[in-house]
């Protein structure tokens, strides 16, 4: 990515998806490889009054030895001042931005599954009260290095691979656009429709069906389908994913039931999951089998009463960017808005109503995985059964 599209994308996320305003702390996350990205991230929050910009980088690679070489019991230790930090961001309502896609590919690899699942870093459990608390604006965008791309396209040379990658990321940021708000806008304008339209048939279940995958997701009665434009407790509309193609809501956690197989693999963990297949009964999941990485899933289900269980059903038509480009990006930013998806764990609040808040789904993970393409419908049911199409061939029906 060359330094005049890296500055429109950093423009992007600064000035549209976390609507950065003068004055405010704004927090970076990042990894090491991604420091191009970050400074730039940093330079436009800055030009857009930011009092002051705290970058911090996780290293993948201390990670790695931690895993290797620490005692297991002690791989789900987080240190409280993690957490601490992240609250303090919502009490000082900062803005966010973090920096997706994996900058060290082969960090994890060869090691033991299940010791990779214990140690969830560089998740927080206080993501989701922050979240919920809408005390942050916040957006997460891609950042794109070089071991990325020849991840993504190992059978091209390595100057072609970032070459494509970027391109790739050019055209599903809208940054080839004259004008990326305005398109962007337009397409968040669709998705709000459509989320509207959900809430008004007030469905009970929505099932999906396709190959592998016959599942019945059960949702709450005051379930809220929203799209990924958020507003804070101080009124500050922010684009929480860049890119986002989704609309989302909460699902019943006491109704899944059937089996789904994964259209994507999924990265977990540093972890490459393919070929996942997932069971649920009475909204619990009762099996994980999986062609590479299923011991990493199960260490995730087995952290909380919750982590077995779904907080967020998202919808995702065929005509987003993403899909279209028939890639697999192993980043699940761009991957869960190529294709519906269904997330294990934490519920986000303002996905219900008051009156079944106490039903939502409570755990320390949130796990999102791929369970959409063409080939996969989604259909919805009143209390009384009538069936509506909703999701046929990627196009809406509603």
């Amino acid at each position: 990515m060359d330094d005049a599209t890296l500055d429109r994308l950093a423009e992007l996320a600064v000035r549209f998806g976390s609507n950065v305003q003068p004055g405010q702390i704004v927090a970076v996350g990042a990894e090491i490889g991604k420091e191009r990205v970050a400074r730039a991230i940093a330079g436009a929050a800055y030009a857009a009054g930011a009092k002051f910009v705290d970058v911090s980088y996780f290293d993948l690679r201390v990670k790695r030895a931690r895993i290797e070489r620490s005692d297991p019991s002690m791989l789900d230790f987080v240190p409280s001042w993690y957490g601490e930090r992240l609250l303090a961001l919502g009490d000082q309502r900062c803005a966010r931005v973090g920096l997706s896609g994996p900058a060290d590919p082969d960090a994890l690899e060869g090691l033991d599954p299940e010791r990779v699942g214990k140690d969830l870093l560089p998740g927080l459990r206080e993501t989701g009260k922050v979240v919920n608390d809408a005390t942050t604006n916040w957006t997460i965008v891609p950042a794109i290095t070089q071991a990325w791309a020849e991840f993504v396209h190992p059978d091209l040379e390595p100057d072609a691979a970032y070459a494509r990658l970027s391109e790739q990321l050019t055209h599903i940021l809208r940054l080839d656009e004259e004008d990326p708000v305005a398109v962007w806008s337009e397409r968040f304008d669709l998705l709000v429709d459509v989320a509207a339209r959900l809430n008004e048939r007030r469905f009970d279940t929505l099932h999906f069906e396709g190959p592998g995958t016959d599942l019945k997701v059960g949702l709450l009665p005051t379930t809220t389908f929203l799209s990924a434009r958020f507003e804070t407790v101080d009124g500050i509309v922010h684009m929480p994913n860049l890119p986002s193609e989704e609309v989302f809501g909460a699902p019943d956690p006491q109704r899944t039931d059937g089996v789904v197989r994964a259209t994507k693999p999924l990265v977990l963990a540093g972890t490459i999951i393919r070929g996942l297949e997932v069971e649920f009964r009475a909204g619990q999941v009762v099996r994980v089998d999986a062609e590479t990485g299923a011991e990493v899933l199960r260490g995730y289900i087995a952290k909380d009463a919750g982590s077995g269980r779904l907080g967020e059903v998202a919808l995702v038509d065929g005509q987003g960017r993403i899909g279209p480009l028939d890639t697999v990006f192993f980043d699940t930013l761009l991957d869960e808005n190529a294709a519906s998806h269904i997330a294990l764990g934490n519920a986000y609040s303002f996905t219900a109503g008051e009156e079944d808040q106490a039903k939502l789904n409570q755990s320390a993970i949130h796990v999102d995985f791929m369970i959409g393409s063409p080939e996969v419908s989604v259909t919805g049911l009143d209390a009384a059964g009538e069936r509506t199409p909703v999701l046929v061939r990627g196009d809406w029906q509603i």
